[in-house]
């Protein structure tokens, strides 16, 4: 990745952009050799070394451990799955069975199978059948049998027709046993699935009785099998006792084949042989080719220096899965110019995974919670249950979220205590910050000073509003210099959930007075001059009107005496917004919202420019509304910069812990457009109430991601069950009907059953439709779901879908 310069900058430019809020601890950093050129700073900055790159931390399970394994990390299959399927070593699960018999009705009606065959057999053998003989007596000569339909046969030619007559009525017999009885579902059940050596050996067992049976005669093989090589061969053939031989080896070994087919007797010797059992064809194919870890996009491009530097990094444990994101983005990124192919390649071989730094240094994040791919992106939430609403594809599986699934944003509602924060939010937040480490994504956290969004060290600013020891502060006017934009978005945030007030009034007002003060003073007003602004007050209207007509701008002194024409009307929206900036204007947050020359404010701007993990802490214990006006102006500053931004390389997300009277309708059209411009929101309610009742349904539509936890009430069930569609689902009806018999002895009967029983005798109408039902009801929402358990449904910006599914939430 090309640092562009980044590193040790701040703000919006050079100078501009906060380096880490919290330096991180020392620890035995990988080999970092000095930068090369193609690390230096493309603004003009001095190329300089990075801090010591943090080593990858022990991560959970299906993840690549420290060390070498990340080779086999990298080998890992990741198939192309349905939208949010874990795909890190996926493996699909069996074909789904019908409905299963029981065990013992099968064993049952293999018993019945079976003795009824020996009794066919019997009966046959003994010639209690009528008219046996009579289909093998209309395809043989006339003078082979006795007289009659029950002759016997007559001649040596007419006996040999009889016992191949029997051998094939006997193998018919033999097949129709198994079909009826199912013994191949039985020898599956019972025997295939022990396993070895058991299936070897009940196999064998088999084979000696069959065996047995065979050459005793009890079976008829060995004589029908006879007659046909004489009647084919000539009976002379005989007369050579080495012929015989190598007939009766041709029928032991006939008999013996099945069984070593059934018994797998040929895999288990040539894994006692082996030490094990032998690879899979595929695997030992792929075994030969360029694997992932060996870096073949390199090789193919000629660079095959730097394909084994970064080969031996992987390893040897020096590079963790961060270092590989990082740098395969970084590689693809450089392929599109290829004037930074030879820097990149230099880089590499100078420095090996710590080529292409994040700003940070950083390599790594402190500690993860969340089990996490970053090659694709995803962090694992949780696994499908095995429930009746989920398809049976999906039951087990994993669920994981990615940035094409962000990228629609999401919407999660649950209780207090149902887990969002800990099984949702914060894996999100870690996956982003993970991503932004390999250079493309960047994340804005917003939550609480208690919210569990991660330490300080996992990003790059931190932001305490109202804390004395904030590095940082926040930019009420989003870093423009506009001051209609400017305004538009300040009114968004202050008045844009006042249902009774016209945000566009309130842009007005404010622009009316950001443009003059901006011409005025070189910046826009701080949070005590603009609530001055607002209220009207004299002296600072004189004083800023002064300034003007001595600088001589005219059209700015006509924005004034609009604002005074206006002022004190009965719809003018000054007094609401002077009501509203005056919550900012509070001894707690004295120092904040600067804009003069010593202001220290965050722009959000950059997170456009900038793989940035960014973290506000709102102060919502001791100033609620303020917190819940900051986190609706973050939510508009995002929304507006995100869609005005030209570069959408880099995916760009805001996590709001609690976005409750943060949603407008301007920001619900915001969300919408997200998607376009490679960005995503993610918003956590406690409730669907906590966002205006006209847009319930604008927001659920808006976003392409809902999840609705354990716990919420049939009113937000309902509107989940409305936006989540029906579906067409068959169902059977049986309705019993009572039998009235007309025969006095068919009554008795029924009378003697209905006293044994207590019931009366009735026949079943079974009756099977399709109907359109919806896929969760409010009722099972509200009352269906376990705790720790969430119904999500996702959506990708390319369209694809996948059903509402009841996920554990075990990340």
């Amino acid at each position: 990745m090309d640092d562009e310069g980044t590193r040790n900058v701040r703000g919006s430019s050079a100078g501009r952009i906060p380096s880490p809020a919290v330096p991180p601890p020392p620890a035995a950093p990988p080999r970092v050799p000095p930068p090369t050129a193609y690390e230096a700073p493309r603004y003009g900055a001095a190329p300089v070394e990075p801090p010591p790159a943090r080593p990858a931390t022990a991560p959970p399970a299906e993840q690549p451990p420290p060390g070498a394994s990340v080779d086999a990390w990298l080998r890992t299959p990741r198939p192309p799955q349905e939208p949010g399927v874990w795909r890190y070593g996926y493996t699909p699960p069996p074909p789904e069975a019908s409905e299963t018999v029981s065990d013992r009705s099968l064993l049952v009606g293999a018993l019945i199978s079976l003795l009824s065959a020996l009794l066919l057999w019997a009966l046959w053998r003994n010639g209690y059948l009528p008219y046996r003989l009579v289909p093998l007596k209309l395809f043989t000569p006339g003078e082979w049998w006795n007289p009659g339909t029950s002759g016997g046969p007559r001649t040596i030619e007419g006996r040999d027709a009889l016992t191949v007559y029997e051998a094939i009525l006997f193998g018919l017999l033999a097949y129709g046993c198994g079909r009826i009885g199912n013994f191949a579902e039985l020898f599956r059940r019972h025997v295939t699935e022990r396993g070895q050596p058991f299936l070897a050996l009940a196999t064998a067992a088999a084979a000696g009785l069959a065996q047995l049976l065979v050459w005793k005669e009890t079976l008829p093989v060995v004589r029908p099998i006879l007659v046909l090589v004489a009647s084919v061969a000539g009976g002379e053939i005989y007369q050579s006792q080495t012929v015989v031989n190598v007939i009766y080896g041709l029928i032991a070994a006939a008999v013996l084949w099945p069984f070593a087919r059934l018994g797998r007797w040929r895999e288990l010797v040539a894994a006692r042989r082996g030490g094990g059992s032998p690879p899979p064809r595929d695997v030992a194919a792929t075994a030969t080719a360029t694997t992932a870890d060996q870096w073949p996009d390199l090789r193919a491009a000629g660079w095959t220096d730097a394909a084994d530097t970064l080969t031996a990094e992987v390893r040897t444990g020096r590079m963790n899965d961060v270092d590989v994101a990082r740098l395969r983005h970084a590689w693809a990124r450089a392929a599109q110019r290829p004037d930074r192919l030879p820097p990149l390649a230099e880089a590499v071989l100078r420095t090996g995974g710590a080529a292409a730094p994040h700003p940070s240094g950083h390599r790594d994040l402190p500690r993860r919670t969340a089990r996490h791919d970053v090659l694709t992106g995803q962090v694992r939430i949780g696994r499908c249950a095995d429930d009746p609403h989920n398809p049976y594809v999906r039951r087990g599986t994993g669920l994981a979220l990615d940035p094409a699934l962000l990228g629609t944003s999401l919407l999660a509602v649950g209780p207090p205590g149902a887990g969002k924060s800990d099984r949702l939010v914060r894996p999100v937040v870690e996956a982003l910050a993970l991503r932004a480490l390999a250079g493309q994504a960047a994340v804005l956290a917003v939550g609480g000073t208690d919210a569990p969004l991660g330490p300080d060290d996992a990003f790059d600013v931190v932001v305490r509003v109202g804390h004395p020891d904030s590095a940082h502060d926040i930019d009420l006017y989003g870093g423009t210099t506009d001051p209609d934009e400017a305004a538009a978005v300040l009114a968004e945030g202050l008045v844009g959930d006042v249902g009774s007030l016209d945000s566009r009034r309130a842009a007005t007002v404010l622009a009316q007075l950001l443009g003059p003060y901006r011409t005025a003073h070189g910046h826009f007003p701080s949070v005590p001059e603009l609530r001055e602004l607002l209220d009207g007050a004299p002296v600072a209207l004189t004083a800023l009107r002064a300034t003007l007509e001595a600088g001589g701008h005219q059209a700015m002194l006509r924005e004034l005496d609009a604002r005074a024409r206006q002022a004190g009307g009965s719809g003018d929206p000054a007094p609401v917004l002077a009501d509203r900036i005056a919550l900012l204007d509070r001894p707690a947050f004295a120092g904040f919202f600067a804009t003069g020359p010593d202001a220290r404010p965050f722009e959000l701007r950059a997170l456009g420019q900038y793989p940035l993990r960014v973290r506000v802490d709102l102060p919502e214990r001791g100033h609620a509304e303020a917190s819940r006006l900051l986190a609706r102006l973050l939510l508009a500053q995002f929304t507006a910069i995100t869609a005005a931004r030209t570069d959408t390389t880099l995916f760009a997300c805001l996590v709001l812990d609690d976005a409750t009277h943060t949603v407008t309708a301007e920001t619900v059209r915001g969300i919408r457009r997200l998607r376009s411009v490679n960005a995503g929101a993610v918003l956590a309610l406690r409730t669907v109430d906590d966002v205006p009742e006209a847009l319930h349904t604008p927001l659920l539509g808006a976003v392409g991601c809902t999840a609705a936890f354990s716990g919420i009430t049939t009113w937000d069930g309902k509107r989940f069950a409305e936006a989540w569609g029906k579906e067409w689902v068959e169902t059977r009806e049986v309705a019993q009907h009572t039998v009235f018999a007309d025969q006095p002895f068919t009554r008795a009967l029924h009378a003697v059953r209905k006293l044994v029983t207590g019931k009366a005798v009735t026949t079943d109408a079974v009756t099977v439709r399709q109907v359109e039902k919806e896929r969760w009801s409010a009722s099972e929402l509200a009352y269906a779901v376990p705790a720790g358990h969430a119904v999500i449904r996702v959506t990708t910006v390319h369209g694809e879908h996948a059903p509402p599914l009841l996920v554990r939430l075990d990340g």
